[in-house]
């Protein structure tokens, strides 16, 4: 067994099991059995219970929410507002069902052919613990859409909401063996994804571990989404409106204490105003309060455990060593609990690790730029690009320089991030994509029978 920890107290709240691969195999082998069924429901019917499971999750959402802060420390008020986003997130996915097409006809210079949308197969869905039930549906959504069964592993650290989950999935009506969860560690994810009746893997997590997956599932030749790590650069033109972008410090830079791996961890600021942008950044992040996630007013909360902990600690330690100026933060702001104080670098130029290296905590780095083409260059000189972000009162001017970074996605004088458009990454930050109508498409197969 597996223990979960508040890392908030510090204290053990449940366990879960550390499945092994025969817990994997008949997690699989009822997702392969229940495949024909729900794959012969036609795409309205899925889409009914795809909104069935919207209305069960909303019944449940406090109750997930207060178990989801429990196990990672997201502040509560963070929490119920993912939670909001989830049958969102399945009745946009019950939308797309309705309107797929699973066959058409075409018309050739050799007769005509009809084009079938099928289902990849089972799916294998493995989480990560900071923000659990929003990245299954990301996952699930447009898999049972596309006639998919799967197989849900979740982090460790947030198991305990997965099997309220599933009493959510029986009250939603959905058949036995279209979704199925087994909890566990790396090995366990390991061998769901090596296994041979899943045909297509679905991964949010480290870069680290997203290679090793996409090495595996090239063995097999299956279809894998990966949604990985990020370095984002939130770039403040010359003419920004700090007292604009001051609310988006929490939401942009440092979402859910920094454990977000789209957040803008790196604002680069024009050299003209460079002390203005640190002196309002450490302000603002000073302000920001920190404490028992389980309270409404705080919305810095702990880190996930104490290796995350101790390894945003590393960093730094590590910022200090390279010459960066610790402007706040740095220490240990409680006797009890994973947390670290938030942190700013001013002085940070590109080369240093801090500036290149995803640290997943409330760390940021400030680096000064002189021109926009410069500014430009810092932001696409990473080996991520999953997010980014521009700010300006000239929305035009913003979304000028948004189309000339390398990224995934870029908000321009927004953090917020449509469901109804891709999400994903180029370079380390991954391979495909989820949300938008184009995520449906990752969980079909497309088969062509052409006729004289």
């Amino acid at each position: 067994m597996i223990p979960v920890i508040n890392p908030a107290t510090e204290e053990v709240i449940g366990s879960i099991a550390d499945s092994d691969a025969a817990a994997v195999d008949a997690a699989v082998s009822a997702a392969e059995a229940a495949l024909g069924p729900w794959s012969a429901l036609s795409p309205p019917e899925r889409a009914g219970y795809l909104r069935a499971l919207a209305d069960e999750f909303e019944k449940r959402s406090d109750e997930i929410s207060e178990l989801v802060t429990r196990q990672n420390g997201t502040p509560i008020s963070i929490t119920r507002a993912m939670q909001s986003q989830v049958p969102v997130c399945y009745r946009y996915f019950a939308s797309l069902a309705e309107k797929l097409s699973v066959e058409e006809r075409v018309e050739t210079a050799s007769g005509d052919a009809i084009v079938l949308r099928e289902p990849v197969g089972v799916v294998g869905a493995i989480t990560p613990w900071n923000g659990p039930q929003p990245l299954i549906a990301w996952k699930l959504g447009p898999a049972l859409a596309a006639g998919c069964t799967a197989v849900i592993k979740p982090a460790p650290e947030t198991s305990l909401d997965a099997f309220v989950f599933e009493e959510i999935v029986a009250a939603a009506g959905i058949p036995s063996g279209v979704v199925n969860i087994v909890t566990g560690g790396r090995e366990t994810g390991a061998a769901l994804v090596a296994h041979p009746g899943v045909r297509k893997v679905a991964f949010t997590g480290s870069t680290a571990a997203g290679k090793a997956i996409a090495a595996e599932c090239a063995t097999q030749l299956k279809r894998v989404t990966l949604e990985l790590g990020g370095k984002s650069a939130g770039i403040l033109l010359d003419d920004v409106d700090l007292e604009a972008f001051r609310p988006l410090v929490l939401s942009a830079c440092a979402p859910n204490t920094g454990q977000t791996c789209r957040a803008l961890t790196r604002v680069l600021a024009p050299a003209s105003r460079y002390d203005e942008v640190v002196d309002m950044l450490a302000a603002t992040m000073s302000g920001i309060p920190q404490g028992d996630p389980l309270d409404p007013g705080v919305f810095f909360g702990p880190l996930v455990n104490a290796a995350q902990r101790d390894r945003v600690e590393s960093y730094i330690e590590l910022g200090r060593a390279e010459g960066a100026r610790r402007v706040i933060g740095g220490g240990r702001p409680f006797d009890r609990g994973y947390y670290v104080a938030p942190t700013i670098f001013a002085d940070v130029t590109n080369d240093m690790r801090i500036a290149r290296e995803e640290i997943f905590g409330p760390v940021l780095t400030v680096l000064r730029y002189r021109t926009e083409d410069e500014a430009v260059a810092i932001a696409n000189d990473s080996e991520y690009g999953l997010g980014g972000g521009v700010f300006s009162p000239d929305r035009d001017r913003a979304t000028a320089v948004a189309r000339r970074i390398v990224t995934g996605s870029v908000g321009v004088n927004t953090s917020t991030l449509p469901i109804e458009t891709p999400f994903g990454g180029v370079k380390n930050s991954g391979i495909g994509r989820e949300l938008g109508p184009q995520s449906v498409d990752a969980y079909l197969e497309y088969k062509t029978i052409f006729r004289a």
